[in-house]
């Protein structure tokens, strides 16, 4: 994951360190469901090793379901900001609730997701930390490196 990929978790926690507002588009409802890298990358795996042709899905499912502003907040908090949250008009199109569908992964594969989305914020805000070049919230930070 880099800082600057466009995705909510990394936009966030880059906004946050520099310090900036974190960006929610309309009224931050809209749900995503997270997956640590970890996870999928043994979720895939599994798959590939496996004779099934039958595509699935892998994330996190239901279980690991937040709205994008408790993503915001939380952000915030794990990072120690004073960033605040802005919010900006929702793009067109864009999807109120990504949740996959993993009953078939976890049916014929037995894969579940071990790390919660809340664990898996953790680790990532302690990566971007680590890495960026200074972790004080105003400063600018860069995705080289990052997961």
């Amino acid at each position: 994951m880099r800082a600057d990929d466009g995705r909510v978790v990394s936009t966030f926690v880059r906004q946050a360190l520099a310090g900036e507002p974190l960006t929610v588009a309309g009224d931050g409802r809209q749900t995503r469901s997270l997956c640590f890298v970890d996870d999928t990358v043994e979720g895939v795996l599994l798959v590939a090793a496996s004779r099934s042709v039958r595509p699935v899905n892998m994330g996190g499912g239901e279980d690991e379901e937040t709205s994008v502003l408790l993503l915001a907040r939380r952000v915030i908090e794990l990072t120690g900001s004073d960033s605040t949250v802005c919010f900006v008009d929702r793009p067109a199109g864009e999807a109120g609730r990504r949740v996959p569908d993993t009953t078939w992964v976890r049916k014929l594969f037995g894969w579940n997701p071990r790390v919660s989305w809340r664990e898996g914020l953790e680790r990532t805000v302690a990566h971007f930390t680590r890495t960026s070049p200074s972790s004080a919230p105003g400063t600018d930070v860069r995705g080289e490196g990052a997961p």
